[in-house]
C-alpha cells in the first residue's frame, strides 16, 4: 500500500505511483516491510478492497459524535422521508389564462392560481403538458402547496427576462461591481411571500439585503430562551433558563455567537492545532455570517429541558452565548414538480457578472421539496438560500454551460441533493466566464449530495467554511474550479466526507479532500492526481483527517446517505 500526500506532490512536483490505485486504509506511508506485513505504517491490518470500510464500522458505533464523518441521515424533506405530499389538486393553470402553446405572457396566469391556492390553505396548481412563456418571476410563496406540471418532459416554462431585467440589478453588499444573481435567485423563486417581498423590495431600492433565516439586517428575531449548561455536538437535548415561550412543535432558531478569540470559528474547524493560529480576525465576509443560525424543530418539552429533532451541530459552550431564536416564518411542505425550465437563449456572462438567467431557487424553505425539474441555458441552475430539511430529486441542469448548475449557500442545512446530473455544456465556454458544479459555502451543514452524474464541474466549496456536508456516489468529470473570496475563510470546516466517488479525468482537485480539509474522510475515491490545483489547506500541522480504500470506488457500504439510514430506528 502507498499513501502519497497531495501537498507534498503540489510542492515537490513528484508524481504519484501507479500503486496507489491499491491503497486500501489511511495511515502515515507504509514501508516495505509494512506492506509485506500486510499492515500500514501505524500497525492497522490492510484490508481487502471487498471488506467494508473501517471508518464505517467506527462510524456505526459512534454516529453522532464521529471526528472525521457526519451524521447526516435526516437530510432532506421530513427527516429523508422519500414519500412527498400528493396536495390535492385546487387549480389548473389554463383555467386562470396560461396558455401552453407559448403564445402569451402565462407568468400573470401561473401566479395568481397559486397565490389563490396557497391563501385559501394551500393544494396543487397543475401545469398541463405544453410549453408556457413567462416573462416574469414565478413565485411559489404559501406554504402546502405545490406546482405540478406533467414532467418535465412534457410541461415547459419558457422565460424571456432575466432578473436583472425583471427586479433590476443586485450588487453586493460586501462592495465592487459584482452582480448577486451569480448565487441568488430564480425565475422559479420558492419563497415565503413576505419574505420575498422584502428581499425584493430591498433589491430595487438598491439597499442590498441579507437572504436568511432572520431578514434583510440579521437582527428581526426575538430571543426565547438561553441555552444553559454545556451540551456537546451530538447530544439532542439542551437546558434553558426558562422554558415558558417554547412549545413542542415549534420550528425555531438556534444561534451561536462567536468569542473574541474565535473559539466558535476554530470548533466549526475541528479544534484542531492549525485552526488555533489561524488568523480569523481578517476575515471580514466570513465574520459576517456569525451568529451561526440553525433551524431546530422542538419534540419535547420537559422542565427546563428542551429536545430537538435531530443532533445538535456543534458544542452549546456558555461563551458562545447559544440561545433559542425566532426565525422568519418560513415555506413548509411545498413543492415543484414535473417541468421543465428553459431560458432564451444568451451568452454566458463574464465571472460573476450574471444577468439572473436562473433556474430555481429554494429561500427560507423547510420540509419542501423539488422534483423532476430541468433547468435548461441558465446561468445558475438550483440555488438554495437559507434552506433547511429541502429535497432536490430528479434534477438536471443542461444547455450552453454554466457558472453554478447546483449552489447551497447563506446558512442552508440538512438538505439533501439525490439522482442529480450536469450534463456536457453544448458550446464552448466564453472567455472570461467560470465553472463551478456542486456547491457549498457559508457556514452550511450537514447537507448531502447523493447518486449523482456531473460531465462536468467538480466538488465546488466556495470558502465561507461549510462544514459536516457529505458527496457520495456520484461519478464527476473534474473539470470545474472552487470559488470564493479569501475573506470568507477557509475552504472547508471539520467533518467533510467524500465517499465512493469515481473521478473519470483521475483530476484530484476539490474531490480528494485528505490534505486539505480538516477531521475530514476521503473513501473509496478513483485514484486521482494534482492538476491544476488550486484547493491547498488553510490550517497548518496535522489536519486529523483519513483517507480510506483509496483507488477502489464502489467499497461497501457503496452510499453513504443511504446506509446511514438503513441504521435509524
Amino acid at each position: 500500500m502507498i499513501v502519497v500526500s497531495r501537498r507534498r506532490l503540489l510542492s515537490g512536483g513528484v508524481q504519484v505511483a501507479s500503486a496507489a490505485a491499491a491503497t486500501a486504509a489511511i495511515g502515515t506511508p507504509a514501508t516495505a516491510a509494512d506492506q509485506s506485513a500486510g499492515r500500514t505504517a501505524d500497525g492497522d491490518a490492510v484490508r481487502p478492497a471487498h471488506q467494508p470500510a473501517g471508518l464505517w464500522a467506527e462510524f456505526r458505533a459512534t454516529p453522532y459524535t464521529h471526528p472525521q464523518i457526519p451524521y447526516v441521515a435526516l437530510a432532506g424533506f421530513e427527516g429523508g422521508n422519500p414519500c412527498f405530499p400528493r396536495h390535492p389538486v385546487r387549480a389548473n393553470a389554463l383555467h386562470h389564462g396560461a396558455r401552453p402553446d407559448g403564445s402569451t405572457d402565462s407568468a400573470p396566469a401561473i401566479n395568481r392560481a397559486l397565490r389563490e391556492v396557497g391563501e385559501s390553505g394551500g393544494g396543487t396548481v397543475l401545469l398541463p403538458p405544453g410549453t408556457y412563456r413567462i416573462d416574469d418571476v414565478i413565485t411559489v410563496g404559501w406554504s402546502n402547496t405545490t406546482l405540478r406540471g406533467a414532467g418535465s418532459g412534457a410541461t415547459t416554462l419558457h422565460a424571456t427576462a432575466s432578473l436583472t431585467d425583471l427586479i433590476g440589478p443586485y450588487g453586493s453588499r460586501y462592495g465592487g461591481d459584482k452582480s448577486s444573481w451569480s448565487w441568488a435567485g430564480g425565475l422559479v423563486w420558492m419563497c415565503p411571500a413576505d419574505r420575498y417581498r422584502t428581499l425584493t423590495d430591498a433589491i430595487r431600492a438598491t439597499a442590498w439585503p441579507f437572504e436568511g433565516w432572520t431578514g434583510n439586517t440579521r437582527d428581526e428575531y426575538t430571543e426565547l430562551a438561553r441555552i444553559t449548561g454545556q451540551t456537546p455536538q451530538g447530544g439532542h437535548s439542551v437546558t434553558v433558563d426558562d422554558p415558558a415561550r417554547l412549545r413542542r412543535g415549534d420550528r425555531v432558531l438556534v444561534q451561536y455567537t462567536d468569542d473574541p478569540g474565535h473559539g466558535l470559528l476554530a470548533h466549526m474547524a475541528g479544534d484542531i492545532e492549525g485552526a488555533a493560529s489561524y488568523e480569523w480576525s481578517d476575515k471580514t465576509k466570513l465574520l459576517s455570517y456569525v451568529p451561526y443560525e440553525w433551524p431546530a424543530r422542538i419534540t419535547a418539552v420537559h422542565g427546563r429541558q428542551v429536545t430537538f429533532d435531530r443532533p445538535l451541530p456543534l458544542d452549546t459552550r456558555a461563551q458562545w452565548q447559544p440561545r433559542i431564536t425566532t426565525l422568519v416564518e418560513p415555506l413548509v411542505n411545498s413543492g415543484v414538480e414535473g417541468l421543465t425550465i428553459r431560458m432564451t437563449p444568451t451568452p454566458q456572462s463574464p465571472h460573476l457578472l450574471d444577468k439572473g438567467w436562473n433556474g430555481l431557487a429554494a429561500q427560507c424553505t423547510w420540509d419542501c421539496w423539488v422534483d423532476d425539474v430541468h433547468a435548461v441555458d441558465v446561468d445558475n441552475g438550483f440555488l438554495m438560500v437559507a434552506a433547511k430539511a429541502t429535497t432536490f430529486r430528479r434534477t438536471r441542469v443542461s444547455g450552453r454551460g454554466s457558472h453554478h448548475p447546483y449552489a447551497c449557500r447563506e446558512g442552508s442545512h440538512d438538505n439533501l441533493f439525490e439522482d442529480f446530473t450536469i450534463d456536457q455544456r453544448t458550446v464552448p465556454a466564453p472567455a472570461g466566464t467560470q465553472l463551478h458544479g456542486i456547491n457549498v459555502e457559508g457556514l452550511s451543514s450537514y447537507n448531502v449530495w447523493s447518486r449523482g452524474r456531473m460531465a462536468m464541474g467538480t466538488f465546488d466549496t466556495h470558502r465561507g467554511m461549510p462544514f459536516a456536508c457529505v458527496r457520495t456516489d456520484i461519478t464527476v468529470t473534474n473539470d470545474g474550479q472552487h470559488g470564493g473570496d479569501a475573506s470568507a475563510g477557509p475552504l472547508y470546516g471539520a467533518r467533510f466526507t467524500h465517499w465512493n466517488v469515481t473521478v473519470t479525468n483521475g483530476r484530484a482537485g476539490c474531490v480528494r479532500i485528505d490534505d486539505v480539509a480538516p477531521r475530514s474522510a476521503t473513501v473509496a475515491i478513483s485514484p486521482v492526481s494534482p492538476s491544476g490545483q488550486i484547493d491547498v489547506p488553510d490550517f497548518t500541522g496535522p489536519l486529523d483527517s483519513r483517507l480510506e480504500s483509496y483507488g477502489t470506488p464502489g467499497v461497501p457500504p457503496p452510499n453513504l446517505y443511504e446506509a446511514q439510514r438503513r441504521l435509524l430506528p
